[in-house]
C-alpha cells in the first residue's frame, strides 16, 4: 500500500459532518429530523448575485483572473471595510480565495515551518488547527472557558508563548461559540503578540453578523495583522467557494505566488457575481437577514435556559449557541445521540471542538426558520419533561 504522511493521523474526522450523515440516514429512512447542527445559513444568494452570474456565465467571462483576483472585486471589498467598519484597507493588500479555507490554507503555508507552533483557544472550529498541521504546524489548543468567552487572551498568549510558537488564530465572533473578543482585548493580544514578532492571524467570516454592539474590523489594529473573512456566511454564498485575505503590504507577492501555483485563482463565476453583493439592495437584504438570525437567537437563549441547557456566555454573533448539557447528561456525544434519535433534533458534540471540557457541551446552530426551530425546542422538551 501506498504509504500517507504521518501527518493525516493528527487530522480527525469533521464530526459535524458525521452527525449530518447520521441524521441524513434517519431522514433517508422516513424521520422528520430539525437541523440545529450544520454551520450553513438557510438563506442563500440574493438575486442580484444569481443575475450576475447568469449574465457573467452568458458573456463568457469564465477565463482565468489574476491570482489575487478580479481588481474591481478587491477595490469592492476595501469599499465595504470602509462604509460598514470605517476602516481604510489598500485593495492591493486584498487577495480573492477560493473560501475562508482556502485563505487559511495559503495563510498557513505562507507562515509556518515545519513545527511551527500556532496558538488558538479551545474550543476552536476544527478545520483551523486542522489547516495548521496540514501546513506542517503544530496547533496549540489553549483552555478557554467562559470566563474568557471561550476565547483567546493576552494572558493566554503571555503564559504560552515558547520560542517554537510562530504566531495565534483568533476567530471573532467564534465558532462553536458565537463569542467575540471585546476590541480592547484583542487590540491587547495583537499587541503581545506582536512583541515577540509573531503574526496574529483574525478569522472575521461571521465578522458581519453581528448583533450586540459595533462591528469592528480587526484591519483597524494595524497593517502587519492577517484577516480572513468569506462570502459564504453574511453573504450566503457557501457553495460559491469564495473568500478573501487581507495581507500585510510587503507580503503582497509572497501570497500572489503561493496563490499562482497552488490554486492559480478563486472561482471565476463566482468573483463576477460577488461584485453584485455590495449593491445597496443586496446590502439591505443581507442586512434585514441578519436581523432575522438575531431574532432567533434571541427565541432560543431563554427557551434553553427552560429546557436545562445552560448557555454560559451568551453568543454576540455567528449563528451558534455553545450549551452546557451537564444538568442532563455526563457525556454530550452520547446525549447528542439521544436528542437525534429520540427527538429527532441534530447537534453537534463539544468533542468536535477541541478537548477542554468538550463533554459538557453541544453546539446548537440557528442557521434554520424559526418555525423549524420552534419545533426542536418543543421536541427537545418532551424529550427532557420540561
Amino acid at each position: 500500500m501506498l504509504r500517507l504522511s504521518p501527518r493525516i493521523a493528527r487530522i480527525s474526522p469533521f464530526q459535524a459532518m458525521e452527525v449530518v450523515k447520521q441524521a441524513a440516514a434517519l431522514q433517508a429512512s422516513g424521520r422528520d429530523i430539525v437541523q440545529m447542527s450544520i454551520g450553513e445559513p438557510d438563506f442563500t444568494a440574493v438575486p442580484a448575485v444569481v443575475e450576475a452570474l447568469e449574465r457573467a456565465a452568458r458573456e463568457g467571462r469564465t477565463q482565468y483572473t489574476e491570482a489575487v483576483g478580479l481588481a474591481a472585486l478587491r477595490e469592492a471589498i476595501a469599499g465595504f471595510y470602509q462604509t460598514r467598519f470605517g476602516a481604510r484597507v489598500d485593495p492591493s493588500r486584498i487577495i480573492v480565495t477560493a473560501g475562508a479555507s482556502g485563505a487559511l490554507m495559503l495563510a498557513c503555508t505562507a507562515l509556518l515551518d515545519a513545527g511551527a507552533q500556532v496558538l488558538m483557544p479551545d474550543p476552536t472550529y476544527p478545520a483551523n488547527r486542522h489547516i495548521v498541521t496540514a501546513a506542517g504546524g503544530e496547533p496549540v489548543l489553549i483552555p478557554a472557558g467562559p470566563a474568557d468567552r471561550f476565547q483567546l487572551s493576552a494572558e493566554h498568549v503571555r503564559r504560552h508563548w515558547t520560542p517554537r510558537t510562530a504566531g495565534a488564530i483568533v476567530a471573532s465572533p467564534g465558532n462553536p461559540t458565537g463569542t467575540s473578543v471585546a476590541p480592547d482585548a484583542l487590540a491587547e493580544l495583537v499587541r503581545e503578540v506582536r512583541s515577540r514578532q509573531g503574526f496574529t492571524l483574525v478569522d472575521e467570516i461571521y465578522l458581519g453578523l453581528g448583533y450586540d454592539a459595533e462591528r469592528r474590523s480587526a484591519v483597524a489594529l494595524g497593517d502587519d495583522l492577517i484577516i480572513v473573512n468569506s462570502f459564504s456566511k453574511y453573504f450566503h454564498m457557501t457553495g460559491w467557494r469564495l473568500g478573501w485575505l487581507v495581507v500585510p503590504p510587503q507580503l503582497v507577492s509572497a501570497f500572489e505566488k503561493l496563490a499562482q501555483n497552488l490554486v492559480i485563482c478563486a472561482p471565476t463565476l463566482s468573483q463576477h457575481a460577488a461584485l453584485a453583493c455590495f449593491a445597496p439592495d443586496s446590502l439591505a437584504i443581507f442586512e434585514a437577514r441578519r436581523q432575522a438570525f438575531r431574532e432567533r437567537r434571541d427565541y432560543l437563549l431563554p427557551e434553553f435556559e427552560r429546557l436545562g441547557l445552560h448557555v454560559p456566555v451568551a453568543p454576540d454573533g455567528a449563528f451558534y449557541i455553545y450549551a452546557d448539557v451537564r444538568a442532563h447528561a455526563s457525556d454530550s456525544t452520547a446525549f447528542a445521540k439521544r436528542l437525534l434519535n429520540e427527538a429527532g433534533v441534530c447537534a453537534v458534540p463539544g468533542a468536535d471542538f477541541g478537548q477542554a471540557e468538550t463533554a459538557a457541551y453541544l453546539r446548537f446552530s440557528y442557521a434554520t426558520e424559526l418555525a423549524r426551530l420552534r419545533e426542536g425546542v418543543a421536541r427537545m422538551g418532551h424529550m427532557l419533561g420540561r
